[in-house]
């Protein structure tokens, strides 16, 4: 038997309760995975920030300046010269035992001479203080309405 040529071929529609069933399975499946367990993340105790608290530490902390002149530093805003520097600061940490009290705020222009920087910090640490860098000021930008 041979087919005519000229028969029109029929259009084949997939079953209407089979896309209900893989609609459902696919909801299934991601509900699933959804359910695991959440990132919880790490547990951390975080401070208040207290704005007193922060004022009170930083009239506490030691403030060292450099600039690119080898011979002068800025200590706590006055201008002491480097072979006083010593002296000055042994002062400054007398009577301060707590590591968290004898900190030394450094701060350094990108023109400071490598050497000075650590002239300087190894006098620092040569005392017992704990240095920290201070990259940036904090500035308060307030936008008007």
């Amino acid at each position: 038997m041979r087919r005519e040529r000229g028969t029109k071929k029929l259009l084949v529609e997939p079953a209407a309760v089979a896309t209900g069933d893989i609609a459902f399975n696919l909801i299934v499946f991601f509900l699933v995975c959804a359910s695991v367990q959440p990132d919880s993340g790490k547990r951390q105790d975080l401070p208040r920030g207290e704005q007193t608290r922060q004022q009170d530490q930083k009239n506490q902390n030691i403030e060292l300046s450099l600039t690119r002149s080898r011979t002068v530093v800025t200590l706590n805003g006055d201008p002491v010269k480097s072979e006083e520097l010593p002296g000055r600061l042994r002062r400054l940490l007398e009577g301060k035992k707590k590591p968290e009290d004898r900190v030394v705020v450094v701060k350094s222009k990108p023109d400071v001479p490598y050497d000075h920087w650590i002239a300087t910090t190894s006098v620092v640490q040569e005392l017992g203080a704990n240095i920290t860098i201070q990259r940036e000021e904090e500035k308060t930008v307030t936008v008007g309405q």
